[in-house]
């Protein structure tokens, strides 16, 4: 089974940082054993959805050529949990780019509701290459699917001059 747990990046400074959204619904089949009567969203999971905002931050924060890579968790340190997460719980999710290099990046986030801190940890990236086509179009439509409607920051488009101007 896949989890794609970031609903939305709401705010996206690549290079910097980004601000996404999780919302906790009861129907998520998690809270199915865990646990009944007390449904508790897994700290697994949380931590999940911040990889996976702070994998869309090292992807989108890479120059155009770079090439095509995609971000997986190497490892977390100073993870901390600091309350439960409970359904109907809509999560605002950070993560800032502390470190991007060429086959790496660090990243640190938090997780908070209602401006009380849930969870944070510090992410160390692994960029893998992806070399297979259809591989990269599909993590190119998910990112734009997360980040539909916010403008990107980068250089200005190439206007190419009208037929009658000269080109400079």
């Amino acid at each position: 089974m896949r989890y794609l747990l970031l609903d939305r990046i709401d705010e996206l400074e690549p290079g910097v940082r980004a601000r996404g959204t999780k919302c906790i619904a009861l129907a998520e089949d998690v809270f199915e054993h865990h646990f009944p009567g007390q449904p508790v969203y897994p700290g697994a999971l949380l931590l999940e959805a911040l990889a996976q905002l702070g994998g869309a931050l090292v992807e989108l924060s890479r120059p155009a050529t770079a090439g095509a890579a995609t971000a997986c968790v190497l490892g977390s340190a100073k993870a901390r949990f600091r309350r439960f997460a409970r359904p109907g719980d809509q999560l605002r999710l950070d993560a800032t780019l502390r470190r991007l290099r060429d086959g790496s990046a660090l990243v640190e986030t938090t997780a908070s509701c209602d401006g009380d801190p849930v969870a944070e940890a510090e992410l160390l990236f692994l960029l893998v290459p992806l070399t297979d086509p259809h591989a990269v179009a599909c993590r190119r439509a998910h990112l734009d699917q997360l980040t539909r409607g916010l403008p990107r920051e980068g250089p200005p488009p190439v206007t190419p001059p009208a037929a009658d101007e000269p080109a400079s």
